[in-house]
């Protein structure tokens, strides 16, 4: 098997999964398939080929079979919690948030020595953590969880993992919470957005690039998402929008600057 391509390709067809139009358990179940699809061919491919050294084992361990292990965990945990999610009440569905989010918040206590080891950048103990030959200990994780072969595990490379997927589960949980908080805002109050597609276009770009939320973290299509929730807006396709507005010649900003125009008079009205 050519790790490389494969892996590449893998890539490729995650993204497309993941950035298609369809509902989120079809997303994961697809990726899912993937994921394992990829893993299984990387099973034959270890039983049938030695490495060549210890830092080769090391490095497939601890990196290469990262990429499909730690994208069938986080879209298992994805299909787990959408599965209830979606057949929950509104009350229910915030207990659910809640209970996903502690468990992630439990895991990383649990587990505070290794992350610390991976996110400093140690290297120390990779021998132990990511070859075979230490295999035997492998309490620090269920031997049941995700695609546990005692053949195509290291003691730490599922812990790693579960690690990585959590991370982003963490953040995709963070994300439904404050959709989800938009939903509920949006039910008691009747804000709509009575402006332009374009002008909301432009509140959304000058929002993102300003890093105003999440210290600069935060994805543009999750601004448009809870904009358009909160304001009862249907934007449409806002990145060919934004493409219009760029190709303007003059004004480019003009709904922000018809905002700080309306602000400033209001201020020198009052003032005078």
């Amino acid at each position: 098997m050519d790790l490389p391509s494969q892996v590449e390709n893998f890539k490729h067809q995650l993204s497309a999964v993941e950035n298609s139009n369809t509902s989120t358990l079809k997303k994961s179940q697809e990726a899912i398939m993937l994921c394992r699809d990829l893993l299984s061919g990387l099973k034959q491919d270890i039983k049938q080929n030695s490495f060549n050294t210890i830092a080769d084992e090391i490095g497939f361990f601890k990196e290469t079979k990262q990429i499909p292990l730690s994208n069938l965990i986080y879209h298992l945990e994805i299909y787990a919690f959408e599965s209830l999610f979606l057949k929950a009440t509104e009350k229910m569905q915030q207990k659910l948030l809640e209970k996903a989010q502690n468990k992630a918040h439990r895991f990383f206590i649990e587990h505070l020595d290794f992350m610390n080891y991976i996110e400093q950048g140690q290297t120390h103990l990779d021998a132990h953590y990511f070859t075979r030959n230490h295999s035997n200990h492998l309490s620090v994780m269920q031997a049941q969880d995700y695609f546990f072969d005692v053949d195509f595990n290291t003691s730490h490379d599922l812990l790693l993992g579960k690690i990585n997927a959590f991370k982003r589960f963490s953040r995709y949980l963070a994300n439904h919470s404050t959709l989800n908080r938009s939903s509920i805002y949006q039910k008691e109050t009747q804000l709509k957005w009575t402006s332009s597609k374009v002008a909301l276009t432009e509140l959304i770009y000058a929002l993102y690039h300003s890093r105003v939320f999440n210290y600069g973290n935060s994805d543009i299509k999750d601004i448009a998402m809870v904009l358009q929730n909160s304001f009862n807006f249907e934007l449409g396709d806002f990145y060919k929008t934004y493409s219009d507005i760029r190709g303007r010649k003059n004004d480019r900003t003009k709904f922000l600057d018809e905002l700080s125009i309306a602000l400033t008079s209001e201020m020198e009205r009052r003032d005078s």
